[in-house]
C-alpha cells in the first residue's frame, strides 16, 4: 500500500528545494541563513560607509582648524607682513586648503544621503519582506506536513481495517469448518467478517480520497507555491546585489564628482605659487625700511704723527641755520646744567616713548608714520562724518515723527560728534604740515636744516607749547621765535640754572668722529655732521646712546652708531 505514493519531479533549476517533506524544512533552514548573510553584509557595508563619512568630516574639521590657526590675525603687526608676494600666496594656500576641506563635507554629506540613508531605509524594507517570504513558505511547509500527517493516519487506519477484515474471515472459516461449532456462533463470525470487511472497504476508500487530496497539495506544494516562494527569496536576493553594486558605484561617484573643485583647489594653489614675486618682495622690504640718509663719506686720513690739535666745529652744521644755533644754546646753557632734565630725556627714549611727530625716526621712516597717521586721523574723521550724518537723518525722522522720539534729545550728540571732527581735523592739519615739511626735505641730501620739535614738547607749560608749535609750523623745518616767547623760554632756562647751579662739567674720557650726518631733534640729543670730531665724555652704556661734547657750552647724546670713539689710555685704563 506505500507504493501508492507518486513520485514528483521538478524542474532542475529547484531541484535543490525539492525534497521529500521530511527534508524540506532544511531547505528552508538554509535559505534563511542565506539570506540573512547578506542583510547581515549589507550592514556592514552601510556601517563602512557610515564610518568613511565621519572620517570625512573629521578630516574636513581638521583642515578648517589648520587654515584657521595660520591665518593672520586681523589688526595686528603678523597681518602688515602679509603685503609680500610670498605671504599672499600662503594666505591663498589656507583660503583654497579651506574650500578643499568643504569638498570633504561635499563627500560625507552626499554619501550619507545616497548611501547610508538609502540603504538603511531599504535595509528596513528588505527585512520585512524576507519576513513575509518566509512566513508564507513556513505556511506552505505547515499546510503540506498537515496533509501528510492525515495521509499517514489515513493510511494507517486502512491498514489496520485490513487486517482486521483478513483476521475475521479467518475466524469465519475456521469457525464455518468446525462441527462443534454452533450454527450462530457461525453466523455470528460471518457477520463480524463482513462488518470488518466493509470497514476495510470504507477505509479504503477514505485512504483513496486522502491519497488523492495528498498529491493534488504536494503537486500544488512542490509545483506552484513552493517555486513561487522560492522565485520571490531570489528575486529579492539579487535586488539585494544589485543594490548593494548600485551603492559601490554611487560610492565611487562621489567622490569623482569633487575631482574637477579639488583640482581647481590645487591649481589655485600652484596659480598662487607661480605669482611670488622675490623682485616685488624684495622692493618692498626696501621700501620699508629705507633711511633716507645719504651714504657716508670716504673716510679722511688721520696723521698721528703730530700732535692732535683740539678741533671745534662751530660751523659744521651750516652757518645758514642761524636759527639752529638759537636751538643749541638754549639746549646749553649754563654749561651743561640741564643735563639731569636730558638724563630723563634718554630714559624716555629708552623706553620707546618718541615724540608725537616721530622725528626721532630717519626721514623715510618718518614720512611713512606720518602719512599713515593722517590716513588714520582721516578715518577717524569719515567714522564720525557718518555717525553725524546717522544722527542728523534720525533726527529728521523724530521731527516729522514725534511719537517716535524728541529731536532735542539728539542735540548734544550732534554737538559732541562735531567737537570731535573739529579736533580730528586739526590733528591732521597739524601731521600734514609735518609731513609737507618732511616731503620738502628728503629730495634734498645732505641738507643740514632741522627742526626745533621735541625740545620743549614735553613740559605741560602753555606758553612752551604754543612756542613749539609756531616753530612746527614753518614748512622748511626753521623757525622765528616772538620776543616774549624767547622772554618765556630764557626764564624757563634761568629756572634751571638756578636748580643746577652746582654741577660740574663731565671731563672727556676721548674724541670721536661722525661718520654720519646727525640731527639732534630729541630733547638730550645733539646735532653732528659728517667727518667733525668732537670729545666723549660718557661713553655708551649698553643702550646704543653715547654722550658727547662740542665746545664747553654744547653736549648731547648721539647713536653710537654714528660716531667712531677714540677713548684715552688713561680712561680705558681706569
Amino acid at each position: 500500500m506505500g507504493s501508492c505514493l507518486p513520485k514528483l519531479v521538478l524542474p532542475m533549476e529547484w531541484s535543490i528545494y525539492t525534497t521529500p517533506v521530511e527534508r524540506s524544512q532544511d531547505q528552508f533552514d538554509n535559505l534563511e541563513k542565506h539570506t540573512q548573510w547578506g542583510i547581515d553584509i549589507l550592514e556592514k557595508y552601510i556601517k563602512f560607509v557610515k564610518e568613511r563619512t565621519e572620517i570625512e568630516i573629521s578630516y574636513a574639521k581638521q583642515l578648517r582648524n589648520l587654515s584657521k590657526k595660520y591665518q593672520p590675525k586681523k589688526n595686528s603687526k603678523e597681518e602688515e607682513e602679509y603685503k609680500y608676494t610670498s605671504c599672499k600666496a600662503f594666505i591663498s594656500t589656507l583660503n583654497e586648503m579651506n574650500d578643499y576641506a568643504g569638498q570633504h563635507e561635499v563627500i560625507s554629506e552626499n554619501m550619507t544621503s545616497h548611501i547610508t540613508v538609502e540603504l538603511t531605509r531599504y535595509v528596513q524594507e528588505l527585512k520585512q519582506e524576507r519576513k513575509s517570504h518566509f512566513h508564507d513558505g513556513r505556511k506552505a511547509q505547515q499546510h503540506i506536513e498537515t496533509c501528510w500527517k492525515q495521509l499517514e493516519s489515513s493510511k494507517r487506519r486502512f491498514e489496520r481495517d485490513c487486517k482486521e477484515a483478513d483476521r475475521a474471515q479467518q475466524y469465519f472459516e475456521k469457525m464455518d469448518a468446525d462441527i462443534n461449532v454452533t450454527k450462530a456462533d457461525v453466523e455470528k463470525a460471518r457477520q463480524q467478517a463482513q462488518l470488518r470487511h466493509q470497514m476495510a472497504e470504507d477505509s479504503k476508500a477514505d485512504y483513496s480520497s486522502t491519497l488523492q487530496k495528498f498529491n493534488h497539495e504536494q503537486h500544488e506544494h512542490y509545483y506552484t507555491h513552493i517555486p513561487s516562494i522560492f522565485q520571490k527569496i531570489q528575486e529579492m536576493e539579487e535586488k539585494r546585489i544589485v543594490r548593494i553594486g548600485e551603492s559601490m558605484k554611487t560610492y565611487a561617484e562621489v567622490d569623482r564628482q569633487v575631482i574637477p573643485i579639488i583640482g581647481k583647489c590645487l591649481d589655485g594653489i600652484a596659480k598662487a605659487a607661480e605669482s611670488i614675486d622675490q623682485k616685488n618682495d624684495s622692493q618692498l622690504v626696501i621700501e620699508a625700511y629705507k633711511s633716507g640718509f645719504e651714504p657716508p663719506g670716504d673716510i679722511e686720513f688721520e696723521d698721528y704723527t703730530q700732535p692732535m690739535k683740539r678741533t671745534i666745529s662751530e660751523t659744521s652744521l651750516s652757518n645758514s641755520k642761524g636759527d639752529s644755533k638759537t636751538e643749541l644754546k638754549f639746549a646749553s646753557k649754563s654749561k651743561g646744567k640741564l643735563w639731569p632734565f636730558i638724563k630723563k630725556n634718554k630714559l624716555s627714549l629708552k623706553l620707546g616713548a618718541g615724540p608725537e611727530d616721530f622725528s626721532h625716526l630717519p626721514p623715510e621712516q618718518r614720512r611713512k608714520k606720518l602719512q599713515q597717521k593722517v590716513d588714520e586721523l582721516n578715518k577717524e574723521i569719515q567714522k564720525e562724518t557718518d555717525q553725524r550724518d546717522a544722527i542728523t537723518k534720525m533726527k529728521d525722522v523724530y521731527i516729522k515723527n514725534p511719537q517716535m522720539g524728541d529731536p532735542g534729545s539728539l542735540d548734544h550728540k550732534l554737538i559732541e560728534v562735531g567737537q570731535n571732527i573739529e579736533k580730528l581735523r586739526l590733528e591732521v592739519q597739524k601731521f600734514e604740515a609735518w609731513l609737507t615739511e618732511v616731503e620738502g626735505r628728503l629730495p634734498v641730501r645732505g641738507d643740514q636744516a632741522r627742526r626745533q620739535s621735541g625740545m620743549y614738547e614735553a613740559q605741560t607749560t602753555p606758553s612752551v607749547n604754543n612756542c613749539a608749535q609756531d616753530r612746527e609750523s614753518s614748512p622748511d623745518g626753521s623757525y622765528t621765535e616772538e620776543q616774549s616767547q624767547e622772554n618765556e623760554l630764557k626764564m624757563m632756562a634761568t629756572d634751571f640754572d638756578d636748580e643746577f647751579d652746582d654741577e660740574e662739567p663731565l671731563p672727556t674720557i676721548g674724541t670721536c668722529k661722525a661718520l654720519y650726518t646727525f640731527e639732534g631733534q630729541n630733547e638730550g640729543t645733539i646735532s653732528i655732521a659728517e667727518g667733525e670730531i668732537l670729545y666723549v665724555i660718557e661713553e655708551d652704556k649698553g643702550d646704543g646712546w653715547t654722550r658727547i661734547r662740542r665746545n664747553e657750552d654744547e653736549e648731547g647724546y648721539v647713536p653710537t652708531s654714528y660716531v667712531e670713539v677714540y677713548l684715552d689710555k688713561n680712561a680705558k685704563d681706569s
